[in-house]
C-alpha cells in the first residue's frame, strides 16, 4: 500500500506519555498503579475527563468532579493534581521524522484529545515548553483539538472531520496513537493503524510502513 497523509496523536507519541506523570503521581499519593487511567475508564463517554475533553467543564469543573469520581472509587486525589501532569516532554527523533516526512511530500495531521488548561494543545505549563509546542503545531497541514472541536477519539467523526480536512481517503493515510481504543476506529475506517508503545517502536513502525528512514 502506497501512502500520502501521516496523522499523529500527539500526546505519547509526539510527546512522553502522560500515563507515565501520572503513575508517578500515584506513586506520590500512596494511591493503586494505573489508578487515574482506572477513573478515567468508568463511564467512559460522560465522566470528567471526556467532559474535559470536549469543553463541556472547566478546570474547576473537572477538578470537582474528579475529585468526586476518584472518591467513590475509594481514594481521594484531586483533578487539578491530574492536570498538572498531562504535558509531557517533546521526543526530539519524532520532531525529526515529521520534517522528513514533510520533505519527501506527504501530509501530516494531528488528531488530539486535550482539555482547555496550560498553554496550546499540548497544555503546556511553561512558557518555554509552550513554544516549542507551538513551533511543533505549525508543521502540521491540519490540528483537531478536541477541546476546540467538541468532539473527541474513539469518535468516528473526529477521523472523518481530518480526512476531509486534508482533502485525503482514510485508505491513503497511516494513524498513530498511544491509545488502542484510538487506533480501532481509524483502522476501521480504512487507514493503517500504529499503535505507539514507546518513541522508538513508533518511529520503526512508522519508517517500514512509509519505506524511509525518517530519524
Amino acid at each position: 500500500m502506497i501512502f500520502s497523509h501521516v496523522i499523529f496523536d500527539f500526546g505519547g507519541v509526539i510527546t512522553s506519555s502522560p500515563f507515565e506523570a501520572f503513575n508517578r503521581l500515584e506513586a506520590e499519593r500512596g494511591l493503586p498503579n494505573d489508578f487515574i487511567r482506572s477513573v478515567n475508564a468508568i463511564n467512559r463517554d460522560n465522566n470528567a475527563w471526556a467532559k474535559f475533553e470536549r469543553a463541556e467543564i472547566d478546570a474547576d469543573g473537572f477538578d470537582a468532579l474528579f475529585a468526586a469520581e476518584a472518591e467513590a472509587m475509594g481514594h481521594p486525589l484531586d483533578g487539578a493534581s491530574v492536570i498538572a501532569c498531562l504535558a509531557g516532554d517533546v521526543r526530539p527523533y519524532m520532531v525529526t521524522a515529521l520534517d522528513r516526512l514533510k520533505e519527501e511530500g506527504f501530509g501530516i495531521g494531528c488528531i488530539t484529545n486535550n482539555v482547555k488548561a496550560g498553554r496550546g494543545a499540548a497544555m503546556a505549563r511553561s512558557e518555554d515548553k509552550a513554544l516549542q509546542v507551538e513551533a511543533i503545531m505549525a508543521r502540521f497541514d491540519h490540528v483537531i483539538e478536541s477541546s476546540k472541536a467538541g468532539v473527541r477519539k474513539p469518535d468516528p467523526r473526529i477521523y472523518q472531520m481530518m480526512c476531509e480536512a486534508l482533502s485525503v481517503s482514510p485508505e491513503a493515510c497511516i494513524y498513530l496513537d498511544d491509545l488502542g481504543i484510538n487506533c480501532k476506529p481509524a483502522s476501521q475506517l480504512g487507514m493503517h493503524a500504529i499503535k505507539v508503545t514507546s518513541g522508538e517502536q513508533a518511529l520503526a513502525d512508522l519508517e517500514a510502513a512509509v519505506r524511509l528512514k525518517l530519524s
